[in-house]
């Protein structure tokens, strides 16, 4: 039974797509997590979020925040991408980034949406960034330790080329499964009332601490220089999946409260 599941996996990673290290989710990711959201939003939210995108889908704009990075006029925003924590803190106790974090980011991006006072640009612009922070959150490298740059600096390989253990997790396990973004959306696993109510239970803060859990047995997971191949996927890329739909289902759960 092994000897089948890794043939289906090396069929799947044959000729992964080239692509440079990044720092977030890749494309795919952030997507999924849009369409994800897309599917759980009241009519009130989509009628609502389709007048200020202009028909634009949560899924298209989700990679925005990123798109922007290279504009210098938008480099405030950075720090906004990630949260540093000592992997035996909690958010709480942990010291903060005076320039703001993932928690004060996706805090201000409701501030913005919540206040009747906000222009429309302003309002569009702090929508598109939610949608990407709040995919971003659920990468659970994006709540590393400041001294690796969240994974960054703990050198990996991949298929036997140099990466990191971030890009790991953000793009090159996504890639290797050769599938759209809708793909992986609609394929997302089928889960009951209760258990979407469960996943939108609690605070930013509630999440980030849960998420950093998961983001201390990541970096468990592998050695330095290690060369992960397709036993790390199959034992990893459920989470990956797992984390996806969440940020979906807790996007959408924010969205509905705002609108």
């Amino acid at each position: 039974m092994k000897s089948i599941i890794y043939l289906f996996l090396s069929l799947l990673f044959i000729s992964p797509p080239k692509t440079k290290e990044t720092l977030f989710w890749g494309q795919n990711g952030h997507r999924v997590t849009g369409e994800i959201a897309q599917q759980h939003l009241t009519k009130s939210a989509k009628k609502n979020i389709n007048k200020i995108l202009k028909g634009q889908s949560l899924a298209f704009v989700s990679t925005f925040a990123d798109e922007i990075k290279s504009d210098r006029k938008y480099r405030e925003f950075s720090p906004w991408h990630y949260v540093n924590m000592g992997l035996d803190e909690s958010y709480q106790v942990a010291k903060k980034n005076p320039k703001g974090d993932l928690v004060t980011g996706i805090s201000k991006c409701i501030s913005v949406l919540k206040d009747e006072k906000s222009n429309e640009e302003d309002k569009t612009f702090y929508l598109k960034m939610l949608v990407h922070f709040v995919g971003d959150l659920h990468q659970p490298m994006h709540i590393g330790q400041k001294e690796d740059r969240g994974g960054n600096n703990v050198k990996v390989k991949w298929f036997g080329k140099d990466t990191n253990l971030h890009a790991v997790w953000d793009t090159k396990m996504i890639q290797g499964w050769n599938m759209s973004y809708l793909e992986l959306a609609n394929n997302a696993k089928v889960l009951s009332i209760n258990q979407i109510k469960s996943i939108q239970v609690g605070s930013i803060v509630d999440w980030v601490n849960e998420i950093h859990e998961i983001t201390k047995e990541v970096y468990k997971s592998v050695k330095l220089d290690e060369n992960l191949r397709y036993r790390y996927s199959y034992d990893h890329f459920i989470t990956v999946r797992n984390q996806l739909q969440k940020g979906g289902i807790r996007l959408a759960k924010i969205l509905n409260d705002i609108y």
